[in-house]
């Protein structure tokens, strides 16, 4: 914790997102460099953790109908096709066999909302279209991505079942609803009814407190319903996005404070999961062509078709590069692959570290390139705007 909030006031200072430094210093405190912490049970639980707490201060943001639309849905079906197929072809290139090769198209489907909406966060962007459809195609991307495995798993053991198809999706659509109807119609409520109470004037802590509570609940719900738990704690976030609260004020602060240490927990926690030891030169050029079909898939099949869609050129970059960077659930993916003997621990290495690539790159790419020109264009317009007249 001292090293991942120094990584902050780092990042800072260098004019970088936070992910970035973050993760710089998990790297150098890993098993890479120094081997001060290496990357045990409890570290990826505390990462888990951090994640499942960052979501829920993103979800606050946005209202269900900002991220429900049939675009997002769009974006997040080719986001998922053209990832799986671009991993498949690479990995036939590198000769893997079929089960192997299905496996890295699949760890390469999955968006890690987590690392763009923090980036998007810290830039002040969230709000904006581009990140409307970025949160709503990646929130789409988490259950496809579910489908995608199931349809992996399927192949590999000959046992494919459409019943299987239909129930995990009816689970995760079923899920959504109901966590919305209910956070919306049941906790929302609540909520704004403890705020009016004497507890809530005695101890306004007591309204961040209930939120807190009500995100573990979707997030532990979330799991039995075979989704990843950061997406109900997304929900759970979303569910309380809008209301008036009299104590808002604490509620937002608590909120924001709590995802700048849990978001350093999530990030130092995936710079420490890198081990540049595994690296030999096939490992290299192996990982190296991954990492760049990972985000040109994603630019293409996510980029391409927001454009298609109406979207303008630099938006439509924005989402592309948006929905690049890999994270828990890519990971996921590869550790059922190396248990099931479909990989091998190099090839396992190799999705981790394409993982925690894109996870570095895409925040360098959305602060310097894609966001820059129309920085600099408005303080252009301000330096105009403050000189003199000629007269």
């Amino acid at each position: 914790m001292l090293m991942a909030l120094a990584g902050y006031l780092i990042a800072y200072w260098i004019n970088q997102s936070a992910v970035v430094g973050i993760i710089v210093v998990g790297i150098l405190l890993g098993p890479s460099c120094i081997g001060l912490i290496t990357p045990t049970e409890f570290v990826v639980n505390l990462a888990h953790l951090g994640a499942v707490v960052l979501l829920f201060t993103i979800g606050l943001e946005f209202g269900f109908k900002q991220i429900a639309h049939l675009k997002y849905l769009l974006i997040a079906i080719f986001g998922v096709i053209v990832p799986w197929l671009g991993g498949f072809f690479l990995a036939q290139v590198f000769a893997f066999d079929y089960r192997a090769s299905i496996f890295i198209g699949t760890s390469l489907t999955a968006t890690s909302i987590a690392i763009t909406s923090n980036v998007l966060k810290e830039m002040g962007k969230l709000q904006s279209a581009a990140a409307r459809a970025i949160i709503g195609a990646a929130v789409i991307d988490d259950v496809l991505v579910l489908l995608a495995l199931s349809v992996s798993e399927g192949f590999v053991s000959d046992t494919l079942s459409l019943t299987a198809i239909l129930i995990s999706l009816a689970k995760a659509i079923g899920f959504i609803i109901a966590s919305v109807l209910l956070g919306r119609f049941v906790f929302a409520r609540i909520m704004i009814r403890l705020d009016r109470t004497g507890v809530a004037e005695k101890y306004p802590e007591s309204i961040f407190l209930f939120a807190i509570m009500v995100a573990f609940l979707y997030a532990m719900l979330a799991g039995l319903a075979g989704l990843s738990s950061i997406i109900g704690s997304f929900f759970a976030g979303v569910s309380f996005a809008g209301i008036r609260l009299r104590h808002e004020q604490v509620f937002r602060e608590g909120a924001e404070y709590l995802r700048i240490i849990f978001a350093s927990i999530f990030f130092i926690s995936l710079g420490v999961l890198m081990d540049v030891h595994v690296i030999t030169l096939e490992f290299l050029l192996f990982l190296l062509a991954l990492t760049v079909v990972a985000i040109l898939t994603k630019v293409i099949g996510c980029g391409t078709t927001a454009k298609l869609l109406g979207i303008n050129t630099k938006d439509s970059l924005i989402i592309g590069f948006g929905m690049a960077p890999r994270g828990e659930v890519t990971m996921v993916v590869a550790l059922i692959a190396l248990n099931g003997n479909m990989i091998f621990q190099n090839t396992y290495s190799a999705v981790v570290l394409m993982s925690l690539l894109t996870t570095v790159i895409t925040p360098i790419v959305l602060k310097n390139w894609l966001f820059k020109e129309k920085r600099t264009s408005q303080n252009k317009t301000v330096s105009k705007a403050r000189q003199p007249d000629a007269d």
